[in-house]
């Protein structure tokens, strides 16, 4: 999950940012183990492993979860319009 960002041009050349949005591989293996406690249990997107903004119905984070349902990859999702 890579997204590309262009900031304008400095010296006749275009600036681009590129943002990483894949979690650690460190943070994905720890979230993998089993907690103490049950309420310790950190649930992580299956496509790029992160933890905030994830919504335990598509086991998907916001960001995966709109580029999904923008493809027409989520059956049943659609665009809200009125």
């Amino acid at each position: 999950m890579f997204q590309i960002k262009i900031f304008g041009t400095f010296n006749n050349n275009r600036v681009i940012r590129i943002i990483n949005y894949m979690a650690r591989t460190a943070l994905i293996v720890k979230a993998k183990k089993k907690p103490k406690y049950s309420t310790r249990k950190i649930r992580r997107c299956w496509r790029c492993g992160r933890n905030h903004g994830y919504m335990r119905d598509f086991d998907l984070c916001r960001i995966c979860f709109r580029e999904l349902a923008s493809n027409g990859d989520l059956p049943g999702i659609t665009k809200s319009s009125w």
